[in-house]
């Protein structure tokens, strides 16, 4: 018979086998690696079963840890939901979220609101982990993500944050002066591109240009390749080929002239940032009050002068239904 004093075991058991890393999940649930393990050991013991097998490079579930986990999660999912709308009662939000979110989001849009946010909401605290790559935020137990809209999974309710974006090919003057500005897509084969590398999607990018109804992809080379778009842009202005990024993202260059722009007419427009999360959990109120002030309309349109001709919109979308 399970008894109550357990409860946090159960809670423990349940953070390791989904984040399937002793490490990760001591990070979610600030406790050392040794603490964990000797929690799971003791539930094991008093189960009689073992519930996580262990290796050297993994850990997995047991069959009965996976039994135990699908009975376990909608219950602590209760828990915490009921928890959670507690704060409701509350004179001020209280709690802590946490969200994952790729850099440049976090940089231009998450970070001017959260200052807005917590100033208004002293009880809240906010914790934001950034990411480039995809990230499982239900595994990892983050709150929500942040991602281009095309990038959010199906069943996910995908908030739009900000304005639609779109993608430029950009070189500096120096570049251009020493290469041709390429007319079409293939004709990038015969120059030095910057690439970028996406480790959860298995190696270096796609390049993918649209053109009255016309789409190409194509892989291209350079000398150069990286994982954070920073260091593609420095590496455009510095002249040494030509890159592939966001327009947000290098509009200020390209407005100074240290940047140009080419193949203008291929380059495809993309839904802009969203913020996402499950649409069977239970949310806080701070954290209803976070999507809200995170929330794009049209009339922000001014606080986001990126050459934008459509809006995102502000209409909450269940993907799940899409």
């Amino acid at each position: 018979m399970v008894l109550k004093n357990e409860l946090p075991d159960l809670a423990t058991f349940a953070a390791v086998a989904e984040a399937r890393s002793f490490t990760r999940a001591a990070g979610q649930l600030g406790m050392s690696q040794s603490a964990l393990s000797h929690a799971i050991r003791r539930l094991e013991e008093r189960m009689g079963v073992r519930l996580l097998t262990r290796s050297t490079r993994s850990i997995a579930p047991t069959e009965a840890g996976e039994h135990l986990l699908a009975t376990l999660r909608p219950a602590l999912d209760r828990i915490e939901g009921q928890v959670n709308a507690l704060t409701t009662h509350r004179d001020q939000p209280a709690g802590t979220i946490r969200i994952s979110s790729a850099d440049h989001a976090a940089e231009t849009i998450l970070w001017p609101a959260l200052q807005r946010f917590l100033s208004e909401y002293p009880g809240v605290t906010v914790e934001v982990q950034v990411e480039n790559g995809f990230v499982d935020i239900v595994a990892e137990r983050f709150d929500a993500g942040i991602r281009l809209g095309a990038n959010v999974a199906k069943d996910m309710i995908a908030v739009p944050i900000g304005p639609p974006e779109r993608l430029v090919v950009v070189a500096s003057p120096a570049y251009l002066y020493r290469h041709p500005a390429p007319s079409a897509p293939r004709e990038l084969v015969d120059h030095l591109c910057i690439d970028r590398t996406y480790p959860s999607r298995g190696g270096v990018s796609t390049w993918t240009f649209q053109k009255n109804g016309i789409e190409e992809k194509l892989r291209v080379n350079g000398r150069l390749v990286f994982n954070r778009p920073e260091m593609i842009v420095d590496a455009a202005l510095a002249g040494f080929g030509i890159a592939y990024l966001l327009e947000s993202q290098v509009q200020s260059h390209i407005d100074s002239g240290r940047l140009v722009k080419v193949l203008r007419d291929w380059c495809p427009s993309l839904p802009g940032y969203h913020l996402y999360y499950g649409s069977r959990r239970q949310h806080a109120a701070a954290f209803k009050l976070l999507v809200n002030a995170l929330r794009f309309h049209t009339d922000k349109m001014a606080e986001f002068p990126r050459g934008s001709e459509t809006s995102a919109g502000s209409k909450e979308i269940d993907r799940g239904k899409v």
